[in-house]
């Protein structure tokens, strides 16, 4: 019901077999989620996880979707604005007005309908409004993928299980806890306290925190991680950065870092959201992907991912480095400077590169135009889908919410 480019629960690190290191996230966010007339949210699984790259704070600009300048809002008049274009029924709906400006104002972004309207479709997107989503099955989930770590480290589920009879901090066994698990919170807090305790449960346990995303806008712990070194956090901190991400107010914060606090290079917001989910400049890099394959012949991917990536970090050789390597005499570029640039992909320097404005002089200077922007092509895969669904999908389930909101201006 909620999820985006990371799976709720990476049970790959949880049970300890011969130092099995946890999986290496994906691109930020990013992520989808069911609401009165939703289909459930989603997980995005990319075969080769792009990275998380230094939080760098780029001037945000007025989305250009905007023809001409308006005038700066009075906090007051964004006030007005924002509950007018907040759906008609909604829980708490001064709330979230609070919750949403007071990160518009932190952030600095631009008080207009336009961010306004892509903050409340995303939200509303990603958690029908829920401050902590809950998690349909969520106990089941929990338990069989235990059983199936156990199983493979040949690790007695009955020994499991007994360990976890034993009473949790908040007094409670954790097989109580286990088997009431109703919200994504609860679930953190749980895997908190095992980490904690896992020398006093006596088990063969990697206990580290799986859960990597959470809050009502599905975000990326290590991002909000990240951010808060590079940006300061407004908020009194109750804990953790992790903990801030599954409250409404840090989850809302942090996503709406993610979704708006950078220049995104596009003329449609769906773009936006498609970046949401597959990880910021993904429809940029996806376009270039595409005008790289119609110069080439090559089949790729689309992806978003210039770069295959391992642990973080670049490896091995793409198929869309390989085909712009054979474009390097057209380019009058060298493999290394060529290199050079792709490595610039996570962030809006590429748009402005060597190599992305010699790619498209190529195709421009016969009087052809190429789409500086385009959706990724990604199955996103979680427990929970019993369906194809794509970024595609999710950008567009978004800008669908997000054109009834700018219907309310």
């Amino acid at each position: 019901m909620y999820l985006r480019s990371l799976a709720v629960l990476s049970f790959s690190g949880f049970l300890v077999g011969c130092a099995t290191p946890n999986p290496t996230p994906s691109s930020i966010p990013p992520v989808a989620t069911p609401m009165s007339t939703a289909t459930p949210s989603v997980t995005q699984a990319t075969p080769s996880p792009s990275p998380i790259p230094a939080i760098i704070i780029e001037p945000t600009a007025t989305p250009s979707a905007v023809a001409s300048p308006k005038p700066v809002l009075s906090t007051n008049e964004a006030r007005t604005l924002l509950n007018r274009l907040l759906p008609a029924k909604m829980p708490d709906r001064a709330g979230w007005n609070a919750d949403i400006l007071d990160a518009f104002t932190a952030l600095k972004l631009p008080y207009t309908a336009e961010y306004f309207c892509a903050a409340a479709a995303t939200i509303e997107q990603e958690s029908s409004w829920q401050g902590d989503p809950g998690v349909p099955g969520l106990p089941k989930i929990v338990w069989s993928a235990i059983g199936e770590r156990a199983a493979k480290y040949h690790i007695p589920l009955i020994a499991v299980q007994t360990a976890l009879l034993k009473t949790s901090p908040t007094g409670r066994s954790y097989k109580q806890r286990i088997d009431t698990l109703r919200t994504e919170r609860e679930m953190n807090a749980l895997f908190e306290d095992l980490a904690d305790e896992a020398v006093k449960l006596n088990l063969p346990l990697n206990m580290k925190n799986p859960i990597r995303t959470g809050g009502p806008m599905q975000v990326s712990v290590e991002f909000a991680q990240g951010h808060v070194k590079a940006w300061p956090y407004p908020y009194a901190m109750k804990g953790s950065v992790r903990n801030e991400v599954f409250t409404r107010r840090g989850g809302t914060y942090f996503g709406l870092a993610i979704l708006l606090q950078y220049p995104a290079p596009y003329t449609d917001m769906v773009y936006r959201f498609a970046d949401y989910n597959a990880g910021r400049y993904a429809s940029r890099n996806t376009a270039y992907q595409q005008l790289v394959s119609k110069l080439t012949g090559q089949a790729l991917v689309q992806d978003g991912d210039l770069l295959r990536y391992s642990n973080g970090a670049p490896t091995g050789v793409s198929g869309t480095q390989t085909a712009v390597y054979s474009l390097a005499g057209k380019l009058g570029m060298s493999q290394e400077a060529i290199l050079r640039d792709l490595k610039l992909e996570k962030l809006a320097s590429f748009g402005q590169s060597e190599l992305y404005k010699k790619t498209y002089a190529l195709i421009e200077k016969n009087g052809q135009t190429f789409p500086r922007a385009a959706l990724p092509q990604i199955d996103l895969k979680s427990p929970k889908i019993t369906r194809k669904l794509t970024t595609e999908w999710f950008a567009k389930r978004v800008q669908g919410r997000y054109e009834i909101c700018m219907a309310r201006r």
